[in-house]
């Protein structure tokens, strides 16, 4: 029983959210809003509604309560919009609100600071004999941006906070305000203080790593995110992590209950709990039916024909292990020469913060990857690799309908929702081989040939064992991860969060 159709309670999670919402207002906070504005060729203020399953759960809850969504202006006509409300599907609508930090401090707290700071450390990414080198202007950037970005989010949360004439629920997401707990908890006397509930979308290392960060930012972020009532975590091991990070870095007397998921620091219990982030079941399918994909995949079968197809879907950050997947292809090639002339590697990448130098060197190596080996098997009408750049989401379904399997061999994700969008819309009983670094390893492992990202030869040989075996495996395997999707997709995510609130009594 899916719990998007029902709840333990035997309330539908539309009369859940009702009931939840009843007598509680709602602030949601990310550094993205669930909408942008822009100027078209005439001068007039254009807007447009954000894509992906997060946007659509958090904009549900706004059917339900007195809403308003606090985010960072992201162009010129955020700013000139400033606040007020849009409307959404049917008779609900949000409160818009732009903050608006000044260029440079918005620049040292989302490219210096947030990215690449923060998400390669959380990603385990850094080279650390040789990077990260934290000198004056990353601590600029951390006093003047990521600092100051967080404490104009929270004077703008609390300023809504004192308006509303409900108690309030606030939900911030992921790393960009790690800070704004605390600073809430600090402007507000404890009787006015919301019920603050952060959710971390990205992984959580354990405290060796966090190990990297000055004493005074690490403590900055322990700290901050200490002052929520409710953290969540996108698998058990970055809850755990947390709390052992918390034992071991925060200064001051810190209270720990791992087998609790509790954490006691400033005379106030933070609980931690995991909630496995998914997808839009219903939206995506029907993204599937439309003529759009369906044009797509008319165009895919151009590309790949006949052939097999090894499919990846990846935004171009160095943590998706382009290259390694690549030399596990090359691998596969080597030890099992039947697949030559009768598989193609397809690979559809997003752009990432190409601003970044890490990022761009890293699309320079995968695409002098990707060529040696054309150039080392290609031949007549077989091209072994195909790379596509491009935001283009109709032909990344399109494809994902079509592979026989699917790479993701993430060196470290959050969640990584391709391994479970591709399981809802393929038609071919497609094998998934994931990382055992993915947090979509905790709900899918029993139904995918899990890998170690770095170990190539293990990967080769699942490519291998995927595309070999027989149909009535692949079907049983396939169907398993669909049951696991369509059981706890966005919905169930959403309904998890609210219920941990309602059951602790926040």
């Amino acid at each position: 029983m899916s719990v998007s159709q029902q709840t333990d309670d035997s309330f539908s999670l539309q009369q859940f959210q009702e009931k939840f919402f009843a007598h509680r207002a709602l602030i949601l906070a990310s550094n993205r809003g669930p909408v942008t504005f822009n100027y078209d060729e005439t001068g007039a203020l254009q807007m447009e509604r954000g894509e992906g399953g997060l946007v659509t759960a958090l904009i549900g809850l706004c059917h339900h309560a007195e809403a308003t969504w606090i985010a960072a202006a992201q162009t010129e006509a955020d700013r000139a919009w400033g606040q007020g409300v849009v409307p959404l599907n049917g008779q609900a609508s949000v409160q818009i609100h732009f903050v608006q930090p000044d260029p440079a401090a918005y620049d040292g707290y989302y490219n210096v600071v947030a990215n690449p700071l923060l998400w390669f450390l959380q990603h385990s990414m850094w080279d650390v004999p040789l990077t990260p080198i934290i000198n004056r202007n990353t601590w600029q950037a951390w006093h003047a941006g990521y600092v100051a970005v967080n404490r104009l989010f929270a004077e703008a949360i609390v300023k809504q906070v004192r308006a509303n004439p409900q108690p309030t629920l606030v939900m911030l997401q992921d790393y960009h305000l790690y800070l704004v707990p605390r600073f809430i908890r600090q402007a507000l006397k404890p009787e006015a203080r919301p019920t603050i509930l952060h959710f971390t979308h990205i992984p959580w290392p354990g405290p060796e790593y966090w190990g990297i960060l000055p004493p005074v930012m690490r403590a900055a972020i322990f700290d901050g995110l200490a002052g929520a009532d409710l953290l969540g975590f996108q698998t058990q091991n970055d809850a755990l992590n947390f709390l052992r990070t918390c034992a071991e870095h925060l200064p001051g007397r810190v209270g720990v209950k791992y087998n609790k998921g509790r954490l006691w620091f400033r005379n106030h219990t933070t609980y931690v709990r995991d909630f496995p982030i998914s997808i839009d079941v219903d939206a995506l399918r029907q993204t599937a039916r439309s003529p759009e994909v369906h044009a797509y995949k008319k165009d895919l079968e151009d590309i790949v024909g006949d052939y097999q197809l090894i499919l990846r879907v990846d935004r171009l950050e160095p943590s998706k292990n382009i290259v390694r997947g690549f030399q596990a292809y090359e691998e596969m090639l080597d030890l099992y020469p039947e697949h030559r002339e009768r598989v193609k590697f397809l690979t559809l990448l997003v752009p990432s913060r190409l601003g970044v130098d890490e990022y761009q060197d890293y699309l320079a190596a995968l695409m002098a990857e990707a060529g040696r080996i054309n150039a080392k098997y290609g031949g007549g009408e077989w091209e072994p690799v195909r790379v596509l750049v491009g935001q283009n989401y109709p032909r990344a379904v399109a494809a994902m309908q079509r592979y026989d399997v699917l790479l993701v061999n993430s060196i470290a994700d959050g969640m990584n929702l391709v391994a479970k969008e591709g399981p809802i819309v393929n038609q071919r009983d497609g094998m998934l081989v994931l990382s055992d670094q993915t947090g979509a390893r905790q709900q899918l492992a029993e139904g995918a040939i899990v890998i170690s990202p770095c170990d190539v030869y293990a990967t080769a040989e699942a490519l291998h064992q995927a595309l070999t075996m027989p149909r009535p495996q692949r079907q049983e395997a396939a169907q398993h991860l669909r049951s696991i999707v369509e059981e706890q997709d966005i919905s169930a995510w959403l309904y998890q969060q609210l219920r941990a609130v309602h059951t602790l009594h926040l």
